[in-house]
């Protein structure tokens, strides 16, 4: 995957930043919740009772916003240059490490980052060195 320079858009990005953070931010503040994904959807997975309308309207907004978008601007269009079983096979190891890791990375890198968790630190660091190893494998050693 190469970055569009034409189409890079920092302000864009650089908002979209701000809106993250300011969305985990208010879920904490006004819901004493994180904004993990991988915890809003497992937990919407195991069917909890009465912990349901919240993780689905979370979900949906998540959906939802870049339909939104998509009335005003075109939506960006993303370059996959893998096949669909090297897609599946990742998101699975992705769904892994998730697990592993006890959080993904925006319950990780955005809350716990901001709540100054140790944890959250060594899980960042390991998310982000795993991923800067596995490009440099997949890049110059396997081609």
């Amino acid at each position: 995957m190469m970055i569009d320079w034409p189409s890079f858009t920092p302000w864009a990005s650089l908002a979209g930043g701000a809106l993250i953070g300011l969305a985990a931010a208010m879920f904490l503040l006004f819901d004493g919740r994180i904004a993990g994904i991988s915890g809003i959807l497992g937990g919407l997975l195991q069917w909890p009772k009465g912990d349901i309308a919240w993780r689905i309207a979370f979900l949906l907004g998540l959906v939802a916003a870049p339909a939104a978008y998509s009335l005003f601007a075109p939506l960006p269009t993303a370059q996959v240059d893998a096949g669909a079983a090297t897609v599946v096979v990742a998101g699975l190891l992705v769904g892994i490490g998730t697990r592993y890791g006890s959080g993904c990375t925006s319950g990780h890198g955005v809350c716990g980052l901001s709540r100054r968790s140790p944890r959250s630190l060594v899980a960042t660091a390991a998310f982000m060195a795993t991923g800067f190893v596995t490009v440099f494998i997949v890049r110059h050693l396997i081609g």
